[in-house]
C-alpha cells in the first residue's frame, strides 16, 4: 500500500463527550515525595497491562502538580476505591488541598507508601516504564504486592460523575 491517508483528529469537545459514555474504575495513586511527604491523585485511566510480568498502568496529565513527585517515587500504591468513597476521589482530584488531611483515612504501608483505608484493594508497584503520550504521561508499574480490602462495590466514573456498579440479575 503506497497511498497516504490523511485524517484530522476530532475536536476535543466531541472526543470528551464520546468518552463520557465509557464507564471506568476509579483509583487513587499514592506515593511519598523526595521529602517523605505523602502525595496522590485520582485516576480513571487505570488498567491492567500484563499478567506475566504483572503490570498495571495509568495516565497523568503533564499539567499535574503531583506528576513530578510520582515520577520520582521508587514505590507507589494504586488504591482501588469502593463505591462509598466518592469524597475521597473528589478530594484527590482537587488542586490546592491537603489530600491526606482529615477526613482522609490512611496509614503508611510498605516503604512508607500511603495506603487509603476502606478500599476494595491495594496494589503496590515499582516503576517499570513511562512515556509521553499527547498531553499525558503514561506510567506502567510492576506489581510487587497486593492486598484485597473489605470487598464491596467499586467506584465508577461515567458521564462526568462518580457512581456504583449494579450487577445485572435475570
Amino acid at each position: 500500500m503506497t497511498e497516504t491517508l490523511t485524517h484530522s483528529p476530532v475536536d476535543t469537545r466531541r472526543f470528551r463527550r464520546a468518552l463520557a459514555l465509557h464507564a471506568s474504575g476509579v483509583v487513587v495513586v499514592t506515593a511519598r515525595n523526595a521529602a517523605g511527604d505523602p502525595v496522590g491523585l485520582t485516576a480513571t485511566s487505570f488498567s491492567s497491562v500484563s499478567l506475566d510480568p504483572p503490570l498495571v498502568s495509568f495516565y497523568v496529565a503533564k499539567s499535574s502538580a503531583t506528576r513530578p513527585d510520582l515520577a520520582q517515587a521508587e514505590v507507589f500504591a494504586v488504591n482501588l476505591l469502593a463505591a462509598h468513597q466518592v469524597d475521597v476521589a473528589a478530594r484527590f482530584a482537587r488542586k490546592d488541598v491537603d489530600r491526606f488531611a482529615v477526613p482522609t483515612a490512611w496509614h503508611p504501608g510498605p516503604a512508607g507508601v500511603p495506603l487509603l483505608e476502606e478500599v476494595t484493594a491495594h496494589l503496590l508497584a515499582v516503576p517499570y516504564t513511562t512515556g509521553e503520550i499527547g498531553d499525558h504521561h503514561l506510567v506502567v508499574g510492576l506489581v510487587i504486592g497486593t492486598r484485597t480490602g473489605h470487598g464491596g462495590t467499586p467506584l465508577l466514573y461515567h458521564h462526568g460523575r462518580f457512581g456504583r456498579f449494579l450487577p445485572y440479575s435475570s
